[in-house]
């Protein structure tokens, strides 16, 4: 009998023991989908607008009577809001609204990187902003001609901003605003 007793106690031990000595299940983190766009393909855009630029093909263009357009990027949950001015001597007030729509960024950004856009070519003088952090616009630009025409560009994503999950749509659509902002041209 004690023999039995001894051979179950330690049949116990030893099944608890290979039981036991397994890894602790652990949850997976978190990921983020891979997300791959198409390269992008450029085509003319012109309407009844005093300005021309090329647009990707794969966004969608709408236009107003003031010549203020929404590009929309359906795929990505995006939408680049670009508004038309024209300068009437208020040049200063126009370049001081579109740098404080930048700056009111400031609180959830990371950094904010300015990049000069000047084509005297085509009278084409701007500013290109970079935000980097959880801002809820990721790229805007404005580009005058410094007499007669003022644009402004923003882009905004239909989600929650976190830099980290929208990257690889906000470097697409931003690499889209700079070839805006490159092939613009004043009729």
């Amino acid at each position: 009998m004690k023999r039995k007793v001894s051979l179950f106690i330690v049949l116990t031990i030893g099944l608890f023991s290979a039981v036991g000595c397994k890894d602790d299940v652990l949850p997976k983190p978190s990921g983020y989908l891979r997300l791959d766009y198409p390269e992008a393909r450029y085509v003319d855009y012109g309407n009844q607008c005093p300005f021309t630029f090329e647009i990707n093909d794969k966004a969608i263009i709408k236009g107003k009577n003031d010549c203020s357009l929404t590009i929309t990027y359906p795929k990505m949950k995006a939408t680049i809001y670009l508004t038309y001015k024209p300068v009437a001597n208020n040049m200063n007030q126009l370049l001081r609204d579109a740098q404080k729509l930048t700056f009111e960024h400031v609180i959830k950004a990371d950094d904010i990187i300015e990049q000069p856009y000047l084509n005297p070519e085509r009278k084409v003088y701007g500013m290109f902003y970079q935000v980097d952090g959880n801002a809820a616009t990721n790229s805007q630009f404005y580009a005058t001609d410094s007499t007669r025409h003022f644009v402004t560009a923003s882009v905004y994503f239909y989600a929650k901003p976190n830099f980290d999950s929208i990257m690889p749509a906000a470097s697409y659509i931003k690499n889209d605003m700079q070839h805006i902002i490159e092939t613009l041209k004043w009729k």
